[in-house]
């Protein structure tokens, strides 16, 4: 058969069917605005503030897949498929996708929603979890997206996050955090907690309300343990706050040579 014939025979298929083809653009192009117009609802409702990002994201899925379960279902009837033949296909679609899926993913739709109606924190917190801090980028029936502090997206089973315990810090809120070091007996308490309260002092994203405040939390064999409290609402700063305060520790012990070093048995074995 040569190109021409093929050409022709295209051709004479469409003029054959040309109300359906007509019909299946139409069908198409209604069901992509469809979705235009649904997406851009949803848009709206996530710029009022009326549902959050991980929703709204979970929304346009659902609408995409359902407009095209439409658009095919109508395509099939002006074909000669009958509602029964339809309904049978897309039984059997629907019954072979949940047979080839996995338990696991089964699990993880229902742990989706579990998350997603809990709440246990929402698109933009930033969390603690598996060892690293990441910011929630979207909650999906299967997976919770998190974007790590190496600029990595991290898919995590929804299953995994109702086993583990994880620290939500929010997006804006003000928390504590701590700073042990574990100067010798010999030092006074006094002065040990004035040197703490003045590296607090010279980190400017610590507030200074409420004030940040020492306590000696332990006494070990060879050392005394202090902890310095402070208080930051610059949650996106986390891990930077801690390493400047630290450094600050350090260097404003050296600064009134005071030895955070410890035990202080090693100092004395080398003597």
């Amino acid at each position: 058969m040569s190109f021409q014939d093929y050409i022709t025979g295209i051709g004479d298929f469409i003029l054959t069917n040309i109300s359906v083809v007509i019909f299946s653009t139409l069908a198409i192009a209604a069901g992509f605005i469809a979705y235009k117009l649904m997406v851009k609802e949803i848009s709206r409702l996530i710029t009022q503030k009326k549902i959050e990002e991980g929703l709204a994201y979970t929304l346009k899925r659902i609408a995409k897949w359902l407009i095209a379960a439409v658009v095919l279902s109508a395509i099939l009837a002006q074909l000669g498929a009958t509602i029964g033949l339809i309904s049978g296909l897309l039984t059997i679609l629907g019954g072979t996708v949940i047979g080839f899926a996995a338990i696991n993913t089964i699990g993880n739709a229902l742990a989706g929603l579990i998350v997603m109606t809990s709440r246990p924190f929402s698109v933009g917190d930033r969390i603690f979890f598996n060892g690293q801090f990441a910011d929630v980028v979207a909650v999906d029936l299967i997976y919770t997206k998190m974007l790590t502090l190496d600029n990595v997206i991290v898919s995590v089973p929804n299953q995994e996050l109702l086993k583990v315990e994880i620290d939500n810090f929010g997006k804006k809120r003000v928390i504590r955090r701590h700073y042990t070091i574990t100067p010798g007996f010999e030092y006074n308490n006094a002065d040990v907690e004035k040197v703490l309260l003045e590296a607090a002092g010279k980190v400017q994203r610590v507030l200074q309300d409420p004030k940040p405040y020492v306590w000696i939390t332990k006494f070990q064999n060879y050392a005394v343990e202090y902890n310095l409290y402070v208080f930051i609402s610059d949650i996106k700063g986390l891990p930077e706050i801690d390493a400047e305060l630290h450094k600050t520790v350090l260097e404003t012990c050296k600064e009134h040579e005071i030895d955070i070093s410890t035990p202080l048995l090693l100092k004395q074995l080398k003597e």
